[in-house]
């Protein structure tokens, strides 16, 4: 059986190729940043949030694609759909991020 250097396997290495993908656009991370902090939040609030000038219908079209791919997940109270972080292990990202120079 191959292995990569860190020992890696093949399952893993495709679902962080897959998330990286998916989660790769600034108004994406900052999304995933707002929810981590406070979770669950409907999309006029994460709008509010995040620094990005995004029209609602753009972010929207954000946070299918996240929780199309598993990423977020969604509750539906009313007229509001709350968004909410479904694979917390995709957080691991900011630390990631953070120990870059």
């Amino acid at each position: 059986m191959k292995t990569t250097l860190r020992n890696l396997s093949l399952e893993k290495l495709n679902w962080v190729a897959k998330t990286l993908k998916i989660i790769s656009h600034p108004v994406r991370l900052e999304i995933l940043e707002v929810l981590e902090a406070d979770e669950p939040i409907c999309v006029s609030d994460i709008q509010e949030r995040i620094e990005a000038n995004v029209e609602q219908s753009m972010l929207s079209h954000h946070l299918a694609k996240m929780r199309d791919n598993g990423i977020l997940s969604t509750k539906k109270q009313g007229k509001n759909i709350f968004y909410s972080i479904a694979e917390r292990r995709v957080l691991k990202i900011f630390d990631c991020m953070e120990s870059i120079d």
